[in-house]
C-alpha cells in the first residue's frame, strides 16, 4: 500500500525561472536519496502566472520518508539551497513547511 501525498508551496514569482532550472538539474545524490528513503512517482507542478506549486509523491510510509530525508546531509544542503525560493515557510525548510492536501477523489 502506498500513501498518496499532495502538497503545496508558494514560489517567489521573481525567482521562478531559477527554481525551474534547479529542478531540471537536480543533483544525482539528491535523486538517489529520495528514492532510497521511499519517495516514488514524485512530481512538481508550477503555475508560472503566480508561483503556486503543487507537489505529489507516493510512499509506503510518509513519516519514514520525511525522517529518512531529514537525516541526510545532501537533503540539508538541498533544502538550504531551495529555501530562498519560497514564501511563508515561517523558518521551516521547504520539505517541512509545505501544506499537505487532503485527497478527495481518486480514479484507478
Amino acid at each position: 500500500h502506498m500513501e498518496k501525498i499532495g502538497f503545496r508551496l508558494q514560489v517567489r514569482t521573481e525567482m521562478m525561472d531559477e527554481y525551474i532550472q534547479h529542478h531540471r538539474n537536480v543533483w544525482p545524490e539528491m535523486l538517489e536519496a529520495l528514492t532510497e528513503t521511499g519517495w516514488h512517482n514524485y512530481s512538481l507542478f508550477l503555475d508560472q502566472s503566480d508561483g503556486a506549486l503543487f507537489g505529489y509523491f507516493e510512499t509506503p510510509d510518509f513519516s519514514a520518508a520525511q525522517s529518512g530525508m531529514a537525516e541526510l546531509d545532501i537533503n540539508t544542503k538541498w533544502q538550504e539551497l531551495m529555501s530562498p525560493y519560497f514564501v511563508a515557510l515561517d523558518g521551516k525548510k521547504p520539505d517541512e513547511g509545505f501544506i499537505r492536501l487532503s485527497q478527495v477523489f481518486y480514479l484507478a
